[in-house]
């Protein structure tokens, strides 16, 4: 069986991405030492865009460059957010997730220059997110906030903050982390207060089927856990057919006596309606678990609540 002795990381070349590379490259060379590494950077469409992701077709908008990139065997491994891979479609042809590393932090952080929690915000401020997730439950939970639509990387939506764009910032507490930009946090909210978004964390290394090589080397960056988690979130969201102006969240959670539970909420735009379902897999799969807290959410009106959101 051959060995890799160099591999090629393709990534978006947003600072965030490059981030993640960096993981991989410390967590390959711990674990093969001989080993070298090299980044191919990308832009995608979804990068250089500024409108509306659903006019681009969505999530797929960060992810099509990258999967070229693989397919055209100009790089051996990509690596993506799994909360920005598309769950209702396959993977490309020809490629597959050999490693799901361990997952991060999935909680949303708050950022504001003036230091004040969610809580105490005035009506009226203005809260930087084009996350329909976000913008549904902060009309559930703060109807009094405003938000404005606001898209980029994390260091460019920071950026935006500081030119007066927005009042305020919600972004994923994992992405902060990786961009050492954690200082600026005000505050961390719950998982309650905020419902993360599926594969919310988790980063995947996609490789070509047939490069065993390449496989067999990332494949001991892998973390079970991780895998039986993303395997009920996507099967959850696959099983919604969720269109990427639906508001959807949910998180899957491995306990460590094995247990597996999966937390799963649609909401309206305006997060005046709330649908929710909990349950532990038992003796189910993973995937069976996705799809069994899909169907109690399907019986309490999901299917129609979500064909009702134009996309």
């Amino acid at each position: 069986m051959a060995t890799a002795e160099l591999i090629r990381i393709v990534s978006r070349s947003s600072p965030m991405a490059l981030a993640q590379v960096e993981r991989v490259r410390t967590e390959l060379a711990a674990l093969h030492p001989g080993l070298r590494t090299e980044v191919v950077p990308v832009t995608t469409s979804g990068d250089r865009w500024t409108g509306d992701l659903a006019q681009l077709g969505g999530k797929g908008a960060f992810t099509k460059e990258v999967d070229a990139a693989l397919l055209a065997g100009e790089a051996d491994v990509a690596v993506h957010c799994l909360k920005d891979v598309p769950a209702d479609r396959p993977l490309p042809a020809g490629t597959v997730f050999a490693a799901y590393l361990r997952r991060d932090d999935i909680r949303d952080a708050l950022v504001h220059p003036g230091g004040l929690p969610l809580a105490a915000l005035p009506p009226g401020t203005r809260i930087g997110t084009s996350s329909v997730r976000r913008v549904a439950q902060l009309a559930a939970s703060h109807p009094h906030l405003e938000c404005v639509p606001i898209r980029g990387n994390a260091n460019s939506r920071l950026a935006k903050l500081a030119a007066g764009d927005a009042d305020a910032l919600l972004l994923a507490l994992s992405g902060l982390e990786r961009i050492g930009e954690q200082a600026r946090i005000t505050e961390v909210l719950g998982i309650e207060a905020m419902c993360p978004p599926i594969g919310a964390g988790i980063l995947v290394l996609q490789c070509r089927e047939g490069d065993t090589a390449t496989i067999e080397a990332v494949t001991g960056l892998g973390h079970h856990e991780t895998w039986r988690e993303a395997a009920a979130e996507r099967m959850f969201l696959h099983a919604l057919q969720g269109h990427c102006n639906s508001p959807i969240a949910g998180y899957a959670r491995a306990e460590r006596d094995g247990r597996l539970s999966l937390r799963g909420r649609v909401f309206t735009p305006d997060g005046k309606q709330v649908l929710d379902a909990h349950e532990w897999a038992g003796a189910l799969s993973p995937e069976d678990l996705g799809t069994s807290v899909a169907l109690a959410l399907k019986r309490q009106g999901a299917r129609e609540l979500i064909s009702s959101i134009p996309h």
